[in-house]
């Protein structure tokens, strides 16, 4: 096939999933999912060995989908209901399908969003359309749900762990049961008994259908009356969104299209997507943005799971070892997915034995796989830390896999060692559709190229540093997530709610607060969690205090040395009141394969004395990342970016003001409204800040 001028764009990205987990990318573990779709699309194209993104959701899928670090739209943690649209991707800023449409590119999304909205928000579910997608089919919120341990209100909650009836040798467990699947107008039944082929349990089953198992009952005229229909249930049931044709359509609980395994979703919508695409003369791009394996953590239909892991897995969705034999489960499961993705859409092909046939020249589209941030700390893969990974800014929260393949790659199946920063993506696009993105940008990004890596095998590094940081996003009149307090060891401000810190496995001890080992309930921040365990029990607060996560954190590397900045707030005795608490710390590191050297407690130079080296290496990093910080000027009353207080800020703000008033880039003050002391801040500030 001749290479085509514009190519189309299939882009993957994978949730949690950092580079510790990848066997196509030298890593893995003692037990490595099996992931022979990427392995194949890793052969036929180039592994990105030394990729950083973000070391959180959101903040790492901006930086693809942007360009731009955290640090230039205050997007520094996963988004959550409570952060304002000040730490959202806002309608003025350049995302990859506004600057692919200049190109003539279609653009769809399926799958997790976690860019902007819903919440404080003016296009609420709409911000897919609002940023530039013709179509997005998918989740707007991003996290799950929890798992409905009640299974849709067949048994008390606490009940199923892992949110469906298992087999009849496990607890509560049942042979058989009536399937009931709901309908516009009621729902239809099917008895299933016993397991089947691939060994799910009726439970698994029916839920995998998008169906309530009433365990051990025939059918009925009508659906028991306990019976639960709208209430999620983690990877299985979720509020379903679509974007199309300018209208923004929100599906109920009970409509089909949301119910079901996430992966199969995403993938049937891309698929239906992709090929309806046939007929046009246009190149497309499709984003399939899977939710897995984000927690919480359930069991995919058995099916998906060819290597029969999931087997090995027991009914206990909180247990930690299961925990990890799940997450190997849901990747291999995304896996199976994406193979089939490329099969049914003509980018690969079957052998006789099904094994994945890719052959980067047989297609018009260049495949792009990465992972959108460091993966969960619980399961984490040796040799990588599981103590210092999603949510810091060490190498097992920010080191990622990254593999491109297609037409345009020259001598596939190579390893580039080189650093590539979650920004150069976004680059990488406009460069497959022949975009100049500096011109195209005038916000600026910091995205560097990648298209030689693509044509010239021996390519010098482009980048002399990379960088990755993290930390709060804007709340109103300062607001942050509540603490939530892992292991009962260390205090973070990541999960956005009380939820999402017990569904990876936190004590919460914010409002609402219930757990046995919560202190003191209703607290605002992590430091004041040590302050109470201070007031229990001061004889013994240096063996009871909590490490306290940092709340705003960067970390700067070359190619042989690493610094970090943490920044945290802990608990001052003698003040009764939280201090600021920052260390700065260097390592040496590497990407070997066996045994990389890692950013480990314990070997932080700093704590000796410098070499001469080492120390010219710090002064370096120092000073680079002093300059990167600095780089990023406030400029008061320029809502929409473009480097200059003038009238369109005005109009722009009596547009917002007349239509919402809420939270928007406009808020200048993060009260959460749009108001008149936001405009006086624009016209007090009029001509300034010309860039």
């Amino acid at each position: 096939m001749s290479e085509p001028s514009t190519p189309n764009i299939l882009f993957v990205i994978m949730d949690d999933v950092g580079v510790d987990q990848i066997p196509a990318m030298g890593y893995g573990g003692l037990v490595a999912p099996e992931m022979p779709s990427i392995e194949a699309i890793a052969d036929g194209g180039l592994r990105f060995r030394n990729t950083w993104s973000m070391p959180e959701c959101s903040p790492g899928r901006s930086a693809l989908m942007t360009g731009r670090y955290p640090m230039r739209n205050n997007i520094n943690q996963a988004i959550g209901p409570n952060d304002l649209a000040n730490s959202q991707i806002d309608p003025w800023e350049m995302t990859v399908p506004k600057l692919l449409t200049a190109a003539g590119y279609a653009n769809a999304m399926f799958g997790k969003f976690h860019l902007a909205g819903p919440e404080h928000n003016e296009a609420g579910n709409g911000t897919p359309a609002t940023l530039g997608w013709d179509h997005f089919f998918g989740w707007t919120g991003g996290l799950p749900g929890s798992i409905d341990t009640t299974a849709g209100g067949v048994a008390p909650a606490g009940t199923y762990s892992c949110g469906f009836v298992p087999d009849e040798t496990r607890a509560n467990g049942a042979y058989s049961g009536a399937c009931y699947v709901a309908t516009a107008h009621g729902a239809s039944c099917t008895v299933i008994a016993g397991a089947n082929a691939a060994g799910d349990s009726a439970g698994l089953q029916c839920l995998t259908r998008g169906g309530v198992l009433n365990p051990g009952a025939v059918c009925e005229a009508s659906p028991p009356p306990g019976l639960i229909f709208n209430r999620e249930n983690a990877h299985y049931v979720s509020p379903l969104v679509v974007n199309r044709n300018g209208a923004v359509e929100e599906a109920d609980l009970r409509d089909a299209r949301g119910r079901g395994y996430r992966s199969t979703i995403e993938v049937n919508a891309a698929i239906d997507w992709i090929k309806g695409r046939s007929a046009s003369n246009t190149p497309w791009m499709a984003t399939v943005s899977f939710s897995s394996a984000h927690t919480p953590l359930q069991h995919p239909p058995g099916s998906l799971v060819p290597s029969g892991a999931n087997s090995r897995l027991s009914d206990d969705c909180k247990d930690p070892v299961n925990q990890r034999l799940l997450s190997d489960a849901m990747i291999e499961a995304m896996d199976t997915e994406l193979g089939r993705l490329l099969v049914e859409t003509g980018i690969a092909t079957r052998a006789v034995d099904g094994s994945l046939i890719y052959d980067p020249s047989a297609s018009d589209t260049m495949v792009v796989v990465v992972g959108d941030n460091g993966s969960f700390g619980p399961l984490v893969k040796l040799p990588f830390d599981a103590g210092r990974a999603k949510g810091t800014a060490y190498q097992s929260g920010v080191w990622v896999p990254l593999i491109v393949a297609g037409p345009l790659v020259t001598s596939p199946d190579r390893n580039v060692e080189h650093m590539v920063n979650a920004t150069d993506v976004f680059r990488l696009f406009g460069e497959i559709a022949g975009i100049d993105v500096t011109q195209a940008v005038p916000r600026g990004v910091d995205a560097e190229q990648m298209m030689p890596y693509l044509t010239n095998p021996a390519q010098a590094s482009i980048r002399d540093i990379n960088f990755t940081q993290g930390g709060l996003n804007i709340q109103a009149n300062g607001g942050r997530n509540g603490p939530c307090v892992f292991y009962g060891n260390s205090c973070s401000h990541t999960p956005v709610s009380k939820g999402v810190c017990e569904d990876n496995g936190g004590a919460w001890w914010g409002v609402g607060a219930d757990d046995p080992s919560v202190l003191k309930p209703g607290l605002q921040q992590c430091w004041q969690v040590n302050q109470a365990i201070y007031a229990n029990d001061s004889a013994n607060y240096d063996t009871n205090r909590i490490t306290m996560g940092a709340t705003h954190y960067q970390a700067v590397r070359n190619d042989e040395y690493k610094l970090v900045v943490n920044r945290a707030l802990d608990y001052h005795i003698a003040t009764d009141s939280g201090v600021e608490v920052v260390t700065e710390e260097i390592y040496r590191i590497d990407q070997d394969r066996t045994a990389p050297r890692l950013d480990r407690e314990g070997e932080n130079l700093l704590a000796g004395v410098l070499t001469t080296v080492e120390q010219a290496n710090y002064d370096a990093l120092k000073t680079q990342l002093n300059g990167l910080l600095a780089s990023q000027i406030a400029c008061p009353g320029d809502g929409d970016g473009n480097g200059v207080v003038d009238a369109k800020d005005v109009t722009n703000y009596t547009a917002i003001n007349g239509s919402w008033g809420l939270s928007s880039a406009y808020d200048f003050n993060f009260d959460g409204v749009t108001d008149a002391q936001d405009l006086q801040i624009i016209n007090d500030n009029i001509g300034a800040c010309p860039q």
